[in-house]
């Protein structure tokens, strides 16, 4: 599979996470404090709870139900009760482009 199109780099709101699907894989887009863009699963392996519904607080993203809050960057969770990573997606810019390849992962031992 090849990467995707999931949104424009303009459409997405600094801190602020937006669920979008590929092929059935749901997934939440996040554009940082820093500016960086990144792509983790967007179901909490906790409670079955979109994480895109969170809260996103550095390079964290934080079930609204449960509190558990997932590392961006290696889809770790931080804290209980989730003790499950979520997958991390390896996106690409292109332009104002937002790119995921729902087959490549890159979670972070």
């Amino acid at each position: 599979m090849s990467a995707t199109r999931v949104c424009a780099l303009s459409e997405l709101q600094q801190d602020e996470a937006r669920r979008v699907e590929i092929d059935g894989v749901p997934m939440a887009v996040v554009l940082d404090g820093n500016g960086e863009v990144h792509a983790i699963g967007d179901t909490c392996t906790h409670g079955d709870i979109s994480l895109s519904d969170g809260f996103v607080e550095g390079d964290t993203l934080e079930c609204w139900a449960h509190g558990s809050a997932f590392s961006l960057r290696t889809g770790k969770p931080l804290n209980l009760p989730a003790y499950e990573p979520v997958p991390v997606y390896e996106v690409t810019i292109e332009g104002d482009d937002v790119l995921i390849d729902p087959a490549v992962t890159k979670n972070v031992d």
